[in-house]
């Protein structure tokens, strides 16, 4: 589920499981994997990247929605897990946007170093309570913490997908490119990178990324019973079933 490539010391994992790489257990277990390996394995850098016009689709409702309370309890925590390396991650690392990015796509992103946007058509936002569920307090406040509060109010409370002149004007994305340059610059951003000092990058790096940590390791600690009980409420139950019965018709 997750293609490797290796550009001289900045390593690529590119999201592998079609059609839309939804965010199914397993590959958030293999994200995990591959993000927490990379430094030991000589990383210097890490690109995420997704396929041409998607990068990833978000959780994976069709296949989440028959969990039982035990199951998803392991499934939350795996996504905080995944997202709080992507936060403490001792290496830099680039989202290569290739495509639409909805929900944990867009979440995906947010915890990573910069974000590279393929310019056209494509989507990006947190539309969480569109299918019915309630935006995880930790995710919630690292928006803010990248957009701003009144942004974050907008873009979740309203669950609305932008398009990525507008992802770029409020902060959601640092850059916007072809859609076929943007692992390239990805690649070019983490080499520029590692073309500083390493310690003071490391250490600056650390310093600044200290309360996304904090954020999501407190989230990890604390939000677990909120996350289970707000998706197995009947609101979010019946949106987020209909929401499948909808996809299969299409």
């Amino acid at each position: 589920m997750i293609v490797t490539t290796d550009h001289g010391p900045v390593r690529e994992l590119r999201l592998n499981r079609p059609p839309v790489n939804a965010l199914s257990p397993e590959l958030i277990a293999a994200l995990q994997d591959a993000v927490t390996r990379a430094p030991n394995e000589g990383a210097r850098a890490l690109v995420i990247s997704g396929s041409p016009g998607r990068f990833s689709g978000g959780l994976d409702i069709p296949v989440l929605v028959n969990f039982d309370r035990a199951g998803m309890e392991r499934l939350w925590e795996a996504l905080y897990r995944l997202l709080l390396s992507l936060a403490a991650s001792p290496i830099p690392i680039a989202a290569a946007i290739t495509g639409h990015s909805p929900a944990g796509g867009a979440v995906l992103a947010t915890y990573c170093d910069y974000r590279i946007q393929a310019e056209g058509e494509f989507r990006i936002g947190f539309n969480e309570v569109q299918v019915g569920i309630p935006m995880p307090p930790a995710i919630l406040r690292c928006i803010a913490r990248q957009v701003g509060p009144r942004q974050a109010e907008r873009l979740c409370g309203a669950g609305v997908l932008i398009l990525p002149e507008e992802a770029r004007r409020i902060g959601l994305v640092d850059e916007l490119v072809p859609p076929d340059r943007v692992v390239e610059r990805a690649i070019e951003w983490a080499n520029g990178m590692l073309a500083l000092p390493p310690v003071a990058m490391a250490q600056t790096r650390k310093a600044v990324r200290a309360d996304l940590v904090r954020l999501m390791e407190e989230g990890l600690a604390t939000e677990g019973d909120l996350l289970l009980d707000n998706w197995f409420s009947e609101e979010s139950q019946t949106t987020l079933r209909a929401v499948v019965e909808r996809m299969k018709r299409k």
